[in-house]
Order: C-alpha cells, then sequence, then structure tokens
C-alpha cells in the first residue's frame, strides 16, 4: 500500500490572535519601553494574578524558568530529592538538575493521569527527607491537588504546582496555579494565551516574589553602580512581548469556552468507537456544557410551558438536594458533600438550560445582538456568570437558619442568580459561535 502525503498540515495547539496584540505591542514600540519593564508587564503581572487569586506574580522568560525559581526559593539544594510527576514534559524536572538535585519519579493515578497521592505518601516512607514536591497538571486537567498538599504539608515539604498547561482551569472551585506555595505557568505558542514565549511565578509569598524577580534580572543590588551579591539569570520578560500576553488574557474565557465545545465535540463523535476520553472532569462548568448539549438535541421548543414546567422542576430539586446537604450531612467527608454539590449543579444546568432557550428561540434581539459590535460589551459582561457561580455555592453553603422566610430568601437568590448569569453566559456563547463563522 502506498501512502499519500497530506497536503495541508493540520496543526496541533496553533495560537489564535486577536488584535488587541497588536495595539500593546505598538504601545510599547510608541512609548519606547522595549526592554524588562513597563506598562505590558506590569498589568500583565496585575491581570494573572488577579485571575487565578494570588498575591504575587512575576513575569519570566520561559514556564521552566519559572520552575527553576520556584525549585530556588523551595531551598532546594546539591544532593537533595525532588519528588516529581513520572508523565510530563522533561520542563518540570528539567530545573531539578539545574540545581544538582536528585529526581525521584511518582507513579500516575488514572482518574487525572497524574501524581497519584497514594504512591506520593508511599514514597515519604520510603525518603521522609524530602524537600519538595512537583506535580504537573497533564494537558490542563488538575492533579489531586487538595490530597497532595495535605501530604506535602505533614511531610515538611514545599509543593511546587506546574499549571504550565492549565491556566483557567480549576480544581474544587479554586484556580490551579495558587495551590503550591511556588506556581509556574506557561506562555508558550501552544498554551491557551500566549506571549509567543514566556512564562510567570505565582506565590502568595511576597518576600519569595521580591526574591525571584530580583534573579531574574542578573540579581542586580539596588545600588548606583552594578554590584551582585548572588547568582542570578537573565529571565524577565520583555514588555514587548508582554504587550501580546496582556491582549491575549482579554480572551482568555473566550479560548477556554472554545476548549470545551472542542472537548464535547470530540466526545460525540468517539462515541461510537472504542475511544475513552479523559473521564475525570471539573464539575463546576464542564456540567453546564454536558447536560446543554445533549438536552438540545430534544426538539422541545415549540412548546414553551414544557420549557418553563421542566426548568421549575429542575429548579426545585436543586433547592431540595442543597437544603437537604446542608440540613443533614454537614461533617460529612469533603469528597461526599462534593456529590451533593455537583448534583445541585446538575439541576440548575438543566433548569437554566430550558429556561434560557425559551427566552433566546423567542427574543430575536438576544441574536441580533450577537451579529453587531455589541459582542465587546457582552465579553466584558460574561465576567459575572463566574461571580454569580461562586455567589451561588457561597450562599447556600453559608445558611445556617432555615425558616421560611430564609428559604424564600434563598429560592429569590438562586434564581436571579442562576437566570442572569445563564442568560449572559447563553450570550457570550452565541457571540463566540459568530465570531467563528466571520473568521471562517
Amino acid at each position: 500500500m502506498k501512502f499519500k502525503a497530506f497536503e495541508n498540515k493540520l496543526w496541533l495547539a496553533s495560537p489564535t490572535m486577536y488584535g488587541e496584540e497588536r495595539m500593546y505591542v505598538k504601545e510599547a514600540f510608541d512609548t519606547n519601553w522595549v526592554s524588562t519593564v513597563g506598562e505590558n508587564l506590569n498589568q500583565l503581572e496585575k491581570g494573572i494574578a488577579g485571575y487565578v487569586g494570588c498575591k504575587k506574580s512575576v513575569a519570566l522568560s520561559s514556564g521552566t524558568s519559572a520552575l527553576h525559581l520556584a525549585v530556588k526559593l523551595a531551598g532546594v539544594k546539591s544532593g537533595d530529592r525532588v519528588f516529581c510527576s513520572d508523565m510530563t514534559f522533561d520542563a518540570t524536572v528539567n530545573p531539578v538538575s539545574y540545581e544538582h538535585a536528585e529526581q525521584i519519579f511518582i507513579d500516575s493515578e488514572t482518574d487525572t493521569w497524574n501524581m497519584d497521592p497514594v504512591a506520593l505518601k508511599k514514597a515519604f516512607e520510603l525518603y521522609p527527607d524530602t524537600k519538595a514536591v512537583i506535580v504537573a497538571n497533564l494537558y490542563g486537567t488538575p492533579a489531586k491537588l487538595d490530597e497532595i498538599r495535605k501530604i506535602c504539608d505533614e511531610n515538611g515539604a514545599i509543593l511546587i504546582e506546574d499549571a504550565a498547561e492549565s491556566l483557567g482551569a480549576t480544581y474544587k472551585e479554586r484556580q490551579t496555579g495558587t495551590f503550591g506555595k511556588y506556581n509556574a505557568i506557561s506562555f508558550n505558542g501552544n498554551k491557551i494565551i500566549t506571549t509567543s514565549g514566556g512564562g510567570m511565578l505565582l506565590t502568595d509569598d511576597e518576600d519569595g516574589a521580591k526574591l525571584a524577580r530580583k534573579w531574574s534580572t542578573q540579581s542586580r543590588e539596588p545600588a548606583p553602580w552594578y554590584q551582585h551579591e548572588d547568582l542570578g539569570y537573565n529571565y524577565r520578560m520583555s514588555n514587548i512581548v508582554a504587550g501580546i500576553g496582556r491582549g491575549q488574557l482579554l480572551h482568555l474565557d473566550e479560548n477556554i469556552d472554545k476548549k470545551r465545545k472542542i472537548y464535547l465535540r470530540y466526545k460525540e463523535e468517539f462515541k461510537e468507537l472504542p475511544v475513552q476520553m479523559n473521564p475525570y472532569i471539573d464539575t463546576q462548568y464542564f456540567v453546564a456544557y454536558f447536560i446543554g448539549y445533549y438536552i438540545s438535541k430534544f426538539n422541545v421548543k415549540n412548546n414553551k410551558w414544557t420549557f418553563w414546567l421542566l426548568g421549575l422542576f429542575m429548579f426545585a430539586v436543586a433547592i431540595v438536594i442543597r437544603l437537604t446537604a446542608k440540613m443533614y450531612l454537614d461533617g460529612m467527608y469533603e469528597s461526599e458533600y462534593l456529590v451533593f454539590v455537583s448534583l445541585t449543579q446538575i439541576a440548575v444546568a438543566v433548569s437554566a438550560y430550558f429556561i434560557c432557550t425559551y427566552l433566546v428561540n423567542n427574543f430575536a434581539i438576544l441574536e441580533s445582538m450577537a451579529k453587531s459590535k455589541i459582542w465587546s460589551l457582552f465579553d466584558v459582561m460574561s465576567y459575572p456568570i463566574y461571580i454569580t457561580h461562586y455567589a451561588f455555592l457561597t450562599g447556600m453553603t453559608s445558611v445556617s437558619n432555615f425558616g421560611f422566610s430564609t428559604l424564600i430568601s434563598i429560592v429569590l437568590f438562586i434564581l436571579f442568580t442562576v437566570i442572569s448569569s445563564s442568560i449572559l453566559h447563553l450570550i457570550n456563547n452565541k457571540i463566540i459561535d459568530y465570531k467563528m463563522k466571520m473568521k471562517q
């Protein structure tokens, strides 16, 4: 059999540029801030730190350099042992060799394909003096980070999270890149957002961030002459490429939405084949996509009462599940409690889908908005989606008195939260679909 080469290449993970990147790069040239200081750097660091929820961030030339500085901040020295993920890119473990330390690889588990907490616990029994643990979130799927962090704390080891591939992903409603004492993300060209090449150190350790910033600029002391007392590196990101990242950050949520739709497309097309997608999925946002995707195959849009009745019914189910979990199941293990959180989210997602599908199908103005320049406004408005989601969970878990008036307040609060966030989310998805069609 003779094989013929493909005429066109199918790129694995090519970056998507939107236009704002060019504007910020031009700003760097126009203001003559083209080196390793400038407003693009300031805003990119501030934006990422605010997005993931950490106190400090240091923009660097690569994710690898961020990991290297994290290893140094962890106090790893020559001869020390560092536990590392065994299924990852070699950039995760190379920084250990930079410091002449020893990598010990920890097996992966089958749920997430990441470091196995059971194996990690056993490893500490064999090597109790291990200085640090580097856990990678393979392909953007978070490891079992809470379990791993607990094991590290119990053994006095510093956790370093390699979140190079998982910017924007959450684990138990918390952004990755915040579980370790020191964390690294990457802005390489194949990542969710890019600076062409670059990375960032994320931490709540303000002194550590200050030291990393110093190391990244050749460890120059604050003196009027060139004075260097520590070994330094040329690791600082430039203000020019930071402009690319600054523009990309505006579209991070949009890119995440696209990735989810691609995932669902593959999952649907593979359902008749002996192919299994990664089974471990964060229920926080994926539930709504799965439910909406499959329910959309049912044609009930011509019967408005079907939507409203089904929506209200599922809404009632959500309230009952959540209140039951709070009233009778307090004190249970977190993993069991999260089952009830997930059930609630499923019910809310179904409810929101039915109600919002009716609204969109019967109000043409929503469709026309997606075809106008108003889409940029709704891109900004997508943030309340996530804010109201957290408000919903926080509000429900903080209720302690279940009197009648309290119950009514909860119902009204959830109704406002779900409908407002779902409408915004639905509009945002239609906008994304329209912009993708325009690019084609």
